[in-house]
């Protein structure tokens, strides 16, 4: 499995949270295959955006707030608002981009989602213990449900792990157990000092002494 065919499966299940939250509760696989690509593109769209907005503005690789929100205001998530020339000339900040879109997240189109995302949380709604403790997203759990022990090693070495340590390749079967060993027994054999014989082109004319 390609790394972009890998990224394409782990958000599909989100993209059909969202969906159902939505209201949708069927979906033709094409279709839902087109949404997810579009959802992968505009990710990677707003991503590369904060990146150069993080570059041009403090010249190093850790965005904050402010790179996020210009990232958000190229790729259009954020309106209406005003450019930065505009809020310059008129000399105050435009916040009704900000406003509109923080009113969207918490307003009760996004009810359903935050509900099933666990961040919903009415008005005198009792507090709950669990809720306090920190759940686990749905690859962990899906990790432990398909693995028998429970442990990380089954996933190490893989991108849904840890790294693997670099282990010594042992060859059997000879004198060398390894391969840099192997590799030093190489370099200190002495190059071959053997003339070799030259091969002459039967379609080569000879030269008029040996004619």
């Amino acid at each position: 499995m390609t790394p972009q065919a890998l990224h394409i499966a782990l958000l599909r299940p989100a993209v059909l949270h969202i969906l159902r939250a939505a209201g949708f509760h069927s979906m033709r696989p094409s279709v839902l295959d087109a949404v997810v690509d579009i959802c992968a593109r505009y990710m990677l769209l707003l991503a590369d955006k904060t990146a150069a907005h993080t570059l041009n503005n403090h010249n190093d690789t850790c965005p904050d707030i402010m790179d996020l929100r210009m990232a958000m205001q190229d790729c259009g998530a954020l309106d209406p608002q005003k450019s930065a020339m505009e809020e310059e000339w008129e000399g105050r900040e435009d916040m009704r981009g900000v406003e509109a879109f923080i009113e969207w997240a918490k307003g009760p189109e996004n009810k359903e989602i935050r509900r099933i995302a666990g961040l919903a949380k009415e008005a005198g709604a009792a507090i709950e213990v669990d809720a306090l403790v920190p759940k686990e997203d749905y690859l962990t759990v899906l990790k432990k449900k398909h693995s028998k022990t429970g442990e990380e090693s089954r996933y190490q070495g893989t991108v849904l792990g840890k790294s693997a340590e670099d282990r010594q390749v042992k060859i059997e079967g000879g004198a060398v157990e390894s391969i840099q060993a192997w590799e030093a027994q190489l370099r200190a054999i002495p190059p071959s000092t053997s003339s070799s014989s030259t091969l002459t082109d039967p379609m080569t004319p000879a030269s008029p002494s040996e004619a």
